[in-house]
């Protein structure tokens, strides 16, 4: 058996008592900022070990099924509240059943394809309760999650992206691209995103969770469709440079194909250091596998006030996917390590 698996095997049999731990001992507050998968992931890591979790989820997302709900009947796009939900479905039958249910697509010759049920079931909530917060409230009780979802704002927002050599013809050229699915798929260098309207509100909760919160984690995730977007909500990006919770920033393990081609680790601390530049981390997490100079990203790092941690956290059968398991134990190691000793609060 090599060092690697060896080193994993021993993470796995950590994680398997952090439940045990989870249920003994009072619960550190996190709250996880991100969208899509990215965020699903972490939800899934941290569900394992704090029973005090809150996800604040972006709503720019304008393609698919969460696009065509909010063109057509003028809702925030459901469908990364609805992933978050079901990254913090329980692994029992209960939970792993209703976190098919609301995954699970429509396939017709109609109006239906691809719609996802859980999608219906969130806006159709909206509408009964006049009350964004009200409803996934209600959404997450009855699947059982194991933490509450947030949207970062009340209001449908709208991402732009100022992109370099977007028109291969013209690879000096700056154009503005429109729309969240576009941005995330975009040929040519992402400069820099905002958002429309520019100085969105921000959902009174999900500020409410970042002051009171021991741990912020930021990403993994697209980098600019869905982790820059929290720092460009005015009342959130506040709060986060105020909060007296310790942040860290989870990396991707891999640049993500129109959004970060070519990106390094590094940059992608850049890029969201120049978003947000009175922003400060303690901690980036990395896969110790996806960094190739060690050195330029500590340093990268230490710019925004920040320790580097590596751990392996990618599944172990080399898709680019962070493992539940070994990214939890990660967690739970810098929970420990940078942050409160003992009883939390």
């Amino acid at each position: 058996m090599t060092s690697r698996n060896l080193r994993l095997r021993r993470l796995r049999r950590a994680t398997s008592a952090l439940s045990a731990r989870k249920r003994g001992a009072p619960h550190p507050k996190v709250v996880a900022l991100g969208g899509g998968m990215g965020l699903s992931a972490s939800l899934a890591a941290l569900r394992r070990i704090t029973g005090d979790l809150t996800a604040v989820v972006t709503v720019a997302d304008d393609g698919g099924s969460s696009g065509r709900l909010r063109e057509e009947l003028g809702v925030l796009p459901p469908g990364d509240l609805r992933k978050a939900l079901a990254a913090l479905c329980g692994d029992d039958d209960w939970g792993q059943t209703w976190a098919q249910v609301i995954q699970h697509r429509f396939q017709s010759k109609g109006d239906l394809h691809e719609h996802a049920v859980g999608n219906l079931l969130i806006v159709a909530l909206w509408e009964q309760l006049g009350d964004h917060v009200q409803a996934l409230d209600l959404v997450g009780k009855l699947l059982g999650a194991h933490g509450r979802v947030l949207p970062m704002s009340a209001v449908p927002l709208e991402l732009q992206a100022l992109v370099r050599g977007h028109d291969p013809a013209r690879p000096d050229e700056v154009d503005t691209v429109r729309g969240q699915a576009t941005v995330a798929l975009t040929p040519g260098e992402v400069q820099s995103v905002h958002l429309v309207p520019n100085d969105p509100p921000a959902v009174p909760e999900a500020v409410e969770a970042v002051l009171d919160a021991d741990w912020v984690v930021l990403g993994p995730g697209s980098w600019f469709s869905s982790v820059i977007p929290h720092l460009l909500v005015p009342e959130l990006l506040d709060a986060l440079v105020v909060t007296k919770a310790r942040k860290v920033l989870s990396l991707n393990l891999a640049p993500q194909p129109g959004e970060t081609d070519g990106f390094s680790p590094q940059r992608h601390l850049e890029v969201l250091g120049r978003h947000a530049p009175k922003l400060a981390l303690d901690v980036v997490l990395a896969d110790e596998a996806a960094v190739p100079d060690r050195e330029s990203l500590a340093d990268a790092a230490k710019r925004l006030g920040a320790a580097v941690e590596l751990a392996p956290v990618a599944s172990p059968d080399g898709v680019p996917i962070h493992d539940p398991e070994l990214l939890a134990a990660a967690y739970d190691r810098i929970f420990r390590m940078h942050g409160r000793i003992g009883p939390w609060r």
